[in-house]
């Protein structure tokens, strides 16, 4: 196994020189927007006014306005003419598409990885995956939890796609990846139980990759994904399978 040691890329920061000064106010923008999202700040459906995006992300108005149509290319936002700006919707559709192109992308991902991650990173992967695991099991209440949880399941995967090292692949992951998580936000009953089934098969695919068996870890991996749709289509449509 190749003895590579394999850490999550750090975000790219913006030049900030004086000669590209709306780039980086667009990227800014750009990353307030992902986190509103990510953070639950931004619901599906929902509509925002260009004001009302320039207070949550604390960005002057040129910047939403550069940021609008990136995001409509993106499918995140659309505008509707005498209401605003409406927040990509939830459906049938969306959820098929956004875990098609994410089972596509992390099959490559998981192969590549099995390649390339060291076992001292697995190891690190593990122990982080045991202690998110051991908070969600315990009786008490943790109001970090889910936050926590968060990072460490989607690093997980950022990780896994980043070590491809295609720029062009991994934005539109983190594109998709978007749109997965307005799902997720969108299915709120689903929020209690998703941490330890996620943890749980998440340390499947590592333990299984601890032992060289990549095979299994792949199998795993792609199950995971699956599973992860299927408490999505149950908790949202009252579905135990696609139809």
């Amino acid at each position: 196994m190749n003895t590579t040691s394999v850490k999550p890329r750090p975000a790219k920061a913006s030049s900030g020189t004086a000669a590209t000064p709306s780039l980086s106010q667009r990227a800014l923008a750009y990353q307030g927007f992902r986190q509103q999202i990510i953070d639950a700040r931004i619901l599906p459906g929902q509509f925002v006014s260009q004001r009302e995006l320039m207070e949550m992300l604390e960005m002057p108005l040129a910047a939403v306005r550069e940021l609008i149509p990136r995001l409509e290319a993106a499918g995140l936002i659309k505008t509707v003419p005498q209401r605003g700006l409406q927040i990509a919707t939830v459906d049938m559709k969306l959820i098929r598409n956004a875990w098609q192109v994410r089972t596509m992308i992390e099959r490559e991902a998981v192969i590549n990885f099995c390649r390339v991650v060291n076992q001292n990173s697995i190891n690190e992967l593990i122990e982080s995956h045991e202690a998110i695991l051991k908070r969600a099991l315990a009786s008490t209440p943790d109001d970090a939890l889910e936050r926590d949880a968060q990072s460490v399941d989607w690093g997980l995967h950022d990780q896994m796609v980043d070590a491809i090292g295609n720029e062009i692949l991994s934005e539109i992951y983190r594109v998709n990846s978007l749109h997965v998580r307005l799902i997720r936000y969108d299915a709120q009953s689903m929020r209690p139980v998703q941490v330890v089934p996620a943890m749980e098969e998440h340390l499947g695919f590592l333990r299984a990759l601890a032992a060289g068996d990549h095979e299994r870890a792949l199998a795993n991996m792609m199950q995971h994904i699956e599973q992860s749709k299927h408490r999505v289509l149950e908790g949202m449509f009252g579905l135990e399978r696609e139809a």
